[in-house]
């Protein structure tokens, strides 16, 4: 009988980025400063993808809190503090009142 070796751990969040059928996001969007360069992006992938099933703005908010969600603890609060204002900035874009 084969030992059994530690099971390694089933990272869901890494396939569904590498293989969504969602929207194409541009590089290291997430990564930026700005929250409105952000947002702008955000939005415009959500509305060229021929892909996505939800509307562009629950498709853009949906990636944006995909983001933050699977990052968590991981994020300090100078990288989350971006985030979310991009929310709102997404909000904005998209002529939703602001939360």
């Amino acid at each position: 009988m084969k030992a059994r070796t530690k099971k390694q751990p089933h990272r869901w969040s890494a396939k569904v980025t590498e293989h969504s059928n969602a929207m194409d996001l541009d590089k290291d969007v997430f990564k930026s400063k700005d929250p409105d360069k952000i947002a702008r992006s955000l939005k415009h992938s959500a509305e060229e993808s021929n892909r996505r099933k939800a509307s562009p703005f629950q498709s853009a908010m949906s990636m944006l809190n995909f983001y933050e969600n699977r990052a968590g603890k991981n994020l300090t609060k100078s990288q989350r503090a971006p985030l979310e204002k991009a929310k709102n900035k997404l909000r904005k874009l998209f002529g939703r009142p602001e939360k």
